[in-house]
């Protein structure tokens, strides 16, 4: 299915067959493309740049789709990346899979500040969520653990 070229979003480079390859929703999922490209939110004068998930949902372009930002996009990367280390090395070491009174994880520099990462513990479901999240991240550990190696890769290749 062709993304669509006449909306808001510019695209420039896309990925037409996303569905194949959607994690564990491949082949029936309602994200059918991804795209970089011209962000829909530009002013005039000035343009930025963003990804985007694009939904069809069998008769119709979603409202769903969903348009980020590049440096959201490696936000997101770095956030995922930096959850599943603190899962794999330190969740283990506390009964409830965190510490209570320290439910921070770490806090990532970024332009001159930090991203702190932290345990959602105003979830007043978290001691079970945090369950399921780490029974999940083991069931995909392979799925996320191709898409690392690769990311990996071309940071390597890209001089990171």
């Amino acid at each position: 299915m062709k993304i669509p070229v006449t909306l808001k979003h510019k695209p420039v480079i896309t990925v037409e067959d996303y569905e194949n390859i959607d994690g564990r929703t491949a082949y029936k999922t309602d994200a059918k493309g991804l795209s970089l490209g011209l962000a829909q939110w530009n002013d005039r004068g000035k343009v930025d740049i963003s990804a985007k998930v694009w939904r069809y949902t069998g008769e119709k372009w979603s409202r769903q789709s969903e348009e980020l930002p590049f440096h959201r996009v490696l936000d997101l990367a770095i956030l995922i990346s930096k959850s599943m280390k603190y899962f794999r090395e330190e969740s283990y070491k506390h009964n409830k899979l965190y510490d209570e009174n320290n439910p921070k994880i770490e806090r990532v520099g970024l332009q001159g500040d930090a991203m702190t990462v932290s345990v959602c513990t105003e979830n007043p479901m978290i001691d079970n969520d945090i369950k399921m999240f780490l029974d999940v991240l083991g069931e995909d550990s392979e799925l996320l653990g191709e898409r690392l190696r690769t990311l990996s890769a071309v940071l390597r290749e890209m001089g990171y």
